[in-house]
């Protein structure tokens, strides 16, 4: 990776663009069935404005990345939800684990790496921690290691393993040699077989479903007959990961394909497509997704992926170059 800093800055480039557009695209089709998005939408394949919380708390991620130089903690990550409080106090965008953390270390004084405790089941964690594989470039073990420190300002249950999930199979996709099979083995190969059991389970069935059916109507359908969970739990990380992880499989390792897979899952669509494009794009990289959708990212006025794509690659770079992993 050191040794081409420009494909390892397309990677990085790819997995910030793919976690954006998917967020975006998945927007319009959250809390809805693929039979209701199919009734409403037709396909969705394109997408409008800049994302949700799920990239909203992803950039806070990377600012606090930034200001640590590429060592965040729990407790740098906390400091910077208080520095960008407004965020918290002043718009109903984050849900509910999230704003309880908050209000446990701004209201309460409690320490971040507590802050986790008791807080329900969600993808708040996984959704937004592909900044911490990215800085962990080829190391999927680190990234799990230094993710499970971070993830405990929101979670303390299996919702933090999943993050440290997705942060290992981006930190996998960003090694010049991934496959989509060496991607998937390191997603799960480095939580504990016991403490890690249950994320092991859920994204086991979901990709061997993915392999068994091959085709991505065949899957969305067998997946909502057989794994979903109950009501509300549709943003839990046991079904938003595993879905992600197959989608990615099924489409590939595409990023186009993987993202419109995610949107028209319906569900908890944009944190699955931003998610599995987040994956997606860190493996193939910006080079290959549609030049229409990077042009709609900037034109909407999201924050600029590029400049930020450029500080995490820095970064990464730095760290790989000092051997400090």
């Amino acid at each position: 990776m050191a040794d081409n800093p420009d494909r390892l800055l397309d990677k990085v480039y790819g997995c910030l663009l793919g976690g954006v557009i998917g967020d975006a695209m998945g927007s319009p089709a959250e809390g809805k069935t693929y039979q209701e998005i199919e009734a409403k939408f037709g396909r969705i394949t394109g997408f409008s404005g800049v994302g949700t919380d799920d990239s909203a708390l992803k950039h806070i991620l990377c600012d606090a990345i930034i200001r640590t130089d590429g060592y965040p903690t729990a407790d740098a990550w906390a400091e910077e939800w208080l520095r960008q409080e407004d965020l918290f106090l002043k718009r109903n965008l984050f849900w509910t684990p999230v704003m309880n953390a908050f209000w446990k270390i701004r209201g309460e004084g409690i320490a971040p790496r507590e802050a986790g405790n008791g807080n329900m089941a969600s993808s708040s964690s996984a959704m937004c921690i592909s900044p911490m594989g990215i800085i962990n470039a080829g190391n999927p073990r680190q990234a799990a290691l230094e993710t499970f420190d971070v993830a405990s300002l929101i979670h303390h249950n299996f919702c933090r393993d999943a993050a440290c999930i997705m942060a290992s199979a981006i930190a996998a996709a960003l090694d010049p040699a991934a496959t989509v099979a060496t991607i998937l083995e390191a997603a799960v190969a480095f939580l504990p077989p016991k403490s890690g059991a249950t994320m092991r389970q859920y994204c086991g069935l979901g990709i061997e479903l993915a392999r068994q059916t091959k085709d991505y109507e065949t899957f969305r359908r067998k997946y909502y007959a057989e794994y979903l969970l109950p009501g509300i739990a549709m943003a839990d990380s046991r079904e938003t990961v595993p879905v992600a992880l197959a989608l990615f499989l099924l489409a590939d390792g595409d990023p186009e394909r993987t993202i419109i897979y995610g949107a028209n899952f319906g569900r908890d669509a944009d944190t699955i497509a931003s998610m599995a494009g987040s994956l997606a794009g860190a493996y193939r990289g910006a080079s290959a997704l549609p030049a229409g959708w990077m042009d709609k990212v900037k034109a909407a006025g999201a924050r600029d992926q590029e400049e930020l794509a450029r500080s995490l690659t820095d970064i990464t770079l730095r760290r790989i170059g000092t051997g400090r992993r």
